[in-house]
């Protein structure tokens, strides 16, 4: 199996929002969030001090709510010289809502500046020079009007052609789009500029019919996506890389979550953090479980831990 990706930054693009993440006694804390928000966050947290950068290509406001995301993010880390600021909009909203350690989404985005991120091509092709690898997901996509939409995929097509790394993450989430065949259309058209993908398979199963993760896997591949991580809770990973065998990557059953947000995104961030770093897929899969593993223990979507050391061994 290949190692390592291209050379250059790491480039994020979707919406970060506020998270109002429950506390107790009907309390909330608010924190920000969003997945591609919490993919690049862990990519950081995992690739400090090897001379990439991570940023974060968005949009906010210029209200004070923006003010404090925009900092939040600077602090944390992440490059934020990509994000672009409009005078008439604000950030999105969701709050979470558990039952036991499963949770659910009440969203307020109809404002949100990240809608309008890939308004500008010229705009969205500077955010990304210098970059090696760019990540977006399918929330991403269907946040914006169908005609960015098209801007954001030939860009990112343009990137792949021109030798960088695209990842995607479809994110299924049905009543973000104005119909299912439209959601099953533009994932597709995800896929086919990505060079790895990391789906999720009963999300999958659900659009596309799938039987099995291996249909899920060669659905996807025959797109031309050359690596595919097919994730399926707490049962294994399914990871398709061309030119090799199927590999299966159990995950770690035996944490006892208290939250599951921003599961999905902390392996992710895992995976890639890995192959960033030259390991090969099976070990970036471990990572993304071990990143998983210790987020689900922790409420809200952003876990506070700072380096590959703080999860042991992988």
């Amino acid at each position: 199996m290949r190692n390592g990706l291209a050379s250059g930054d790491f480039a994020s693009i979707g919406e970060c929002m506020v998270e109002l993440s429950p506390t107790g006694d009907g309390l909330y804390r608010q924190g920000f969030a969003g997945d591609t928000l919490n993919t690049a966050w862990y990519v950081r947290a995992l690739t400090s001090g090897n001379g990439r950068k991570v940023r974060y290509v968005s949009a906010v406001g210029s209200d004070a709510l923006s003010d404090t995301m925009f900092g939040f993010l600077a602090d944390a880390g992440i490059d934020t010289h990509s994000m672009t600021r409009f005078e008439d909009r604000t950030v999105g909203l969701y709050l979470i809502t558990l039952t036991g350690a499963e949770r659910s989404f009440t969203y307020w985005r109809r404002d949100s500046a990240a809608r309008r991120l890939a308004s500008d091509v010229g705009r969205l092709k500077a955010a990304l020079d210098g970059v090696g690898v760019a990540y977006f997901s399918g929330i991403t996509l269907a946040i914006l009007e169908p005609e960015d939409r098209v801007r954001l995929l030939s860009v990112l097509s343009t990137f792949r052609e021109r030798g960088g790394e695209v990842v995607f993450d479809p994110n299924i989430r049905p009543r973000l789009w104005s119909d299912r065949e439209t959601m099953a259309r533009v994932t597709t058209d995800g896929y086919r500029a990505a060079t790895i993908a990391l789906p999720t398979f009963p999300d999958e199963a659900d659009v596309y019919g799938d039987a099995s993760p291996s249909d899920t896997a060669n659905r996807i591949a025959a797109l031309g996506v050359r690596e595919v991580v097919v994730k399926n809770g707490s049962d294994p990973v399914l990871l398709r890389v061309a030119g090799d065998s199927d590999a299966t990557i159990a995950a770690r059953t035996e944490v006892q979550p208290i939250d599951t947000t921003g599961a999905g995104d902390s392996f992710n961030g895992g995976y890639i953090a890995a192959r960033l770093a030259g390991r090969s897929p099976i070990e970036a899969a471990r990572l993304g479980h071990a990143v998983a593993a210790r987020v689900i223990r922790h409420r809200g979507a952003l876990a506070p831990f700072t380096s590959v050391a703080d999860l042991g061994t992988f």
